[in-house]
């Protein structure tokens, strides 16, 4: 199996599976910036047997404090979460989203931070699945609670790389800032009080790593474009959209590390430095 298959999941190969009745847990992870909670959006049209995972409410943990605007949950939280969605060990996880795969990549990333394997992301998303001549069913789903078992409490410590705002600027690494070149630059700041960027980081939106249809881009453009990357951590405004980035780095054989509080945390104490323009 290729590095890109360990991550990502194709809709064919998802209505290949539903068609052949293998098990298969659907978690629907609808969330924006303007649209914060998809349960609507939802409940309107979704993968059959997807149930609604809050980004908001399940895969963050917002009473922890000084770890930006959406501190990672615990993982006896998030168990009691995947419990709820229906999650079983041994069964494989396919998660999607309808916005540039913020909501699923952030999903993949904390279920498989937790340590549960056979986490997917549905490539191309919700569009990819209608495209391809997929159905939709409306209304919510009550499935039977699951029995995984998370093996990481400590998500900022668990199975997935993370490093902290003492340790982003470590020498030798390479920091990408996977927001808006307009935010990177400092020009607007629509979320967090300060605006601009850490010192040293490269822009590199998310949203550069999709085709126009959503999908990831092909292996060998992601193969060139990070062939000399080494070592590698990822930040953006909260950790949401950064997790895309370290999913398609993942498809290239690179294991990025994320910096979970992102922008948010490292603006919020006026003693760390701020960098603004293009560099």
């Amino acid at each position: 199996m290729s590095a890109r298959d360990t991550v990502w999941i194709s809709a064919a190969e998802v209505a290949r599976r539903i068609d052949a009745g293998e098990p298969l847990t659907l978690l629907d992870v609808r969330w924006s910036l303007a649209e914060p909670d998809g349960r609507v959006a939802y409940e309107q049209g979704h993968l059959p047997g997807a149930v609604y995972v809050s980004l908001e409410d399940e895969l963050s943990d917002h009473t922890v404090e000084g770890r930006g605007r959406h501190p990672l949950p615990s993982g006896s939280a998030l168990q009691t979460s995947a419990r709820r969605w229906g999650m079983r060990t041994g069964v494989p996880v396919v998660v999607y989203d309808d916005w540039n795969r913020a909501g699923s990549a952030r999903a993949w990333w904390v279920l498989t931070a937790a340590g549960i394997d056979d986490v997917r992301i549905l490539d191309g998303g919700l569009a990819a699945w209608t495209a391809a001549g997929g159905v939709l069913e409306s209304g919510p789903v009550d499935p039977r609670p699951g029995e995984v078992t998370v093996a990481h409490d400590d998500l900022y410590a668990g199975a997935r790389r993370t490093v902290t705002a003492d340790t982003l600027l470590d020498p030798g690494r390479l920091v990408i800032d996977a927001r808006a070149p307009e935010r990177f630059r400092g020009d607007v700041e629509p979320v967090d009080p300060v605006a601009g960027h850490i010192p040293g980081a490269v822009n590199l939106p998310s949203i550069s790593l999709l085709a126009g249809d959503g999908t990831l881009l092909a292996d060998a453009v992601l193969s060139r474009a990070f062939e000399d990357a080494d070592d590698v951590a990822v930040y953006c405004g909260s950790g949401v959209t950064a997790a895309v980035t370290v999913a398609g780095l993942a498809a290239a054989g690179v294991d990025a590390a994320l910096f979970p509080g992102s922008w948010s945390e490292w603006s919020s104490d006026p003693a760390r430095p701020v960098a603004r323009g293009s560099d």
